[in-house]
């Protein structure tokens, strides 16, 4: 009798500590399907649903809200992408601070902070990442999250072994038919992120922008980074624009858009709109195979023992030091180089100017940090 009392009080705690878990786990999950708040700058004139560019999104995790500033004159029209890939933070980062920050004085400024929504509705198995991190601002601690490269399988499955980019026919991995930078331009009514991928080439074309951004970030060792990626028209302006902010001890390489590798955002805007595409790409140590731990100080810092070591072999294509690579130098570099390429955009094609103020300076992001504008 006393042993069956014994395996039945083992079943109830069992069955306890399964509801539990069952409990804590069904909260984590439900809190990344929540979109932390936004708080946009007096500038902000109006909200537009990704879906109205693609209905086929609408109702669906893929769906994302644009965000809209017009000045009181004429000019130009700029899209600035955050969140193709929501595991680099600096990307959305950044263009939740311009959400914050922005002033419109000539032209009209979109903002697509969460490009791929789904994607920041999980984290990359194995990776070991951190689902939040958070900064102090200005009232007090704000959380965000940190999601995945990917589509979030729950909302696209499976797989295919190989995945045919449309309209090209390349061929690349199964995984990466969820890389919404590798489904440009996409379908009106294929998958999920080729459906998201259509939607921001069809706002493109319909709202005539001049100037689009896709916000990244890479490895220190990898081969593209601290750069500016752009394709046909828009190497001159890019090139331009490198030379000025040499000029502020900013450094970037100039990257052409390879015209064989298909899908990417600079590489199929440039064919199948009238944009001028650029793509940044920061150097963050989260993103790369040298790092040790992984946890949400790393984002923020960008400070790891593995990279020390790395530097001083001379594996790296960027300076690395014991002052790492911050979250706030990663996003001031960004907002430097919008900020340059649209002046020398606007001085070159003035009956498209876009004039802006508001955002802070790399010097300031450094100086001042994150937290200031937030």
């Amino acid at each position: 009798m006393n042993q069956y009392k014994t395996h039945l009080m083992v079943g109830i705690i069992s069955i306890a500590a399964a509801v539990i878990l069952i409990i804590v786990a069904g909260k984590q999950f439900r809190q990344m399907h929540h979109d932390e708040p936004l708080f946009p700058s007096q500038f902000l004139t109006r909200t537009i649903p990704l879906s109205e560019f693609n209905k086929n999104l609408q109702d669906t995790p893929g769906d994302a809200t644009i965000y809209c500033f017009e000045g009181n004159e004429p000019g130009g029209n700029v899209l600035i992408v955050g969140g193709t890939h929501p595991n680099e933070a600096a990307g959305f980062i950044t263009a939740y601070l311009i959400i914050e920050n922005l002033r419109v004085q000539q032209g009209t400024v979109y903002v697509l902070p969460r490009a791929n929504h789904s994607a920041f509705t999980h984290n990359d198995p194995q990776e070991g990442h951190p689902q939040f991190f958070t900064i102090v601002g200005k009232t007090g601690e704000r959380r965000f999250r940190y999601g995945s490269r990917n589509t979030n399988q729950v909302d696209q499955w499976p797989d295919p072994e190989i995945y045919l980019h449309f309209p090209s026919n390349q061929k690349l991995a199964g995984n990466e038919t969820r890389n919404l930078n590798r489904a440009y331009p996409g379908k009106i009514n294929g998958t999920l992120t080729e459906r998201v991928a259509y939607a921001i080439v069809n706002f493109i074309n319909t709202e005539h922008i001049d100037l689009a951004f896709d916000l990244h970030e890479a490895a220190p060792e990898y081969p593209v980074v601290n750069a500016i990626v752009s394709a046909g028209r828009s190497q001159e302006l890019a090139s331009e624009a490198n030379i000025e902010l040499q000029f502020e001890d900013l450094y970037y390489s100039i990257e052409p858009s390879p015209y064989n590798f298909h899908g990417l955002s600079h590489r199929e805007w440039a064919d199948f709109t009238g944009t001028y595409p650029i793509l940044l790409e920061t150097a963050n140590p989260m993103q790369g195979r040298l790092r040790g731990k992984s946890a949400a100080s790393l984002i923020m810092t960008g400070l790891d023992p593995m990279y020390l070591k790395a530097a001083k072999l001379g594996v790296l294509k960027v300076p690395y030091d014991n002052a790492g690579i911050p979250l706030n130098l990663r996003v001031g570099r960004h907002v430097a180089a919008i900020a340059k390429i649209v002046d020398v955009f606007s001085r070159n094609y003035p009956e498209h100017a876009i004039i802006v103020s508001g955002l802070p300076t790399h010097d300031d992001l450094i100086t001042l940090g994150l937290g200031r504008y937030f």
